[in-house]
């Protein structure tokens, strides 16, 4: 099964698509999508919207996890997160994939096995779940990489119960 997964952002989107058979996992791709501070928001997220669809037309995954998106203090970053992530979910559904959405935490304990995880466990996680020599650069696309093992872990799952 191919798995895109989406870590959003309106200035840097990750993403990570991998191959998941019988609960190993071979990397497709990396990287992120990065929009310019100075561009006006519309533009910044059509540009998200249309380098998405890009990926998904080049890369033909079977399904799609996004990240829910984090409150922290900053609402104004909260919101612009939300929006990027709106995007991403309507490229998603214009594509016909399926879409599962994950908490931080929940992936945090997905991929460690621990839902409280620093940065560097998860990095060092994913690099080794995925057979990896380096971290994947920058922090953004690891995350991606992470919701893909995310996603491919609870649709493997519900596939069980199915």
């Amino acid at each position: 099964m191919r798995v895109l997964g989406l870590d959003p952002g309106t200035a840097t989107t990750g993403y990570g698509i991998v191959d998941g058979i019988d609960g190993r996992f071979h990397v497709v791709t990396y990287g992120v999508i990065r929009t310019q501070a100075q561009d006006p928001m519309p533009q910044r997220l059509q540009q998200i919207y249309q380098s998405v669809t890009d990926l998904i037309t080049a890369y033909r995954p079977d399904t799609a996890g996004v990240e829910e998106v984090f409150f922290g203090r900053n609402i104004t970053t909260a919101i612009t997160v939300g929006q990027a992530r709106g995007v991403l979910l309507l490229a998603l559904a214009n594509a016909g994939l399926p879409i599962g959405e994950y908490s931080p935490p929940k992936i945090k304990d997905s991929v460690t096995g621990y839902g409280k995880a620093d940065k560097a466990q998860m990095q060092l996680m994913v690099r080794n779940l995925l057979g990896l020599e380096e971290t994947p650069r920058p922090d953004d696309a690891a995350d991606g990489l992470a919701v893909a093992i995310t996603h491919y872990n609870y649709y493997r799952m519900a596939s069980l119960y199915e």
